[in-house]
């Protein structure tokens, strides 16, 4: 794989050496490093190593390569820690989806209990969709393959 860099991407300078970081894992295609916020103790970011802004930017090639790493590095960072219960897998795209850094990046989030120091919850809209509301949301997506 041909990789391309952004001199301006804090993780394009992660990914050539020229910013530190805690790196977990690192392959030809990705590379894995702990989020330095730490969410919860081993919150770690997978990146891959060429720049592409979000997932809308991936060619299917592309994610396949970065998402088949996933099960590895979230396997390795259950092993890393008994105390390790489960683990959010979050990727977030555009500002509006709290998207703070323009180099796409898997968030990998081992939760140790239902009360650390991290929360995601949905609130439940079923209640303003009908049926032709559910249709017409569907509708409008599958249209556009």
């Amino acid at each position: 794989m041909i990789h391309k860099y952004d001199d301006d991407c804090i993780f394009c300078k992660i990914i050539k050496g020229d910013v530190p970081s805690y790196t977990v894992y690192e392959d030809d295609d990705v590379k894995a490093f702990l989020d330095i916020s730490q969410g919860t103790p081993g919150h770690t970011l997978v990146v891959p190593k060429t720049h592409v802004p979000d997932i809308y930017a991936y060619d299917a090639d592309l994610a396949a390569t970065v998402f088949s790493k996933i099960p590895l590095i979230a396997r390795a960072i259950k092993a890393s820690n008994p105390e390790i219960k489960g683990l959010n897998i979050l990727n977030n795209n555009g500002k509006v989806a709290y998207q703070s850094v323009f180099h796409s990046h898997i968030h990998l989030i081992p939760r140790y209990t239902d009360h650390d120091d991290f929360g995601m919850t949905f609130k439940d809209n079923s209640s303003k969709y009908d049926e032709k509301a559910y249709t017409d949301i569907q509708n409008s997506i599958k249209s556009q393959f």
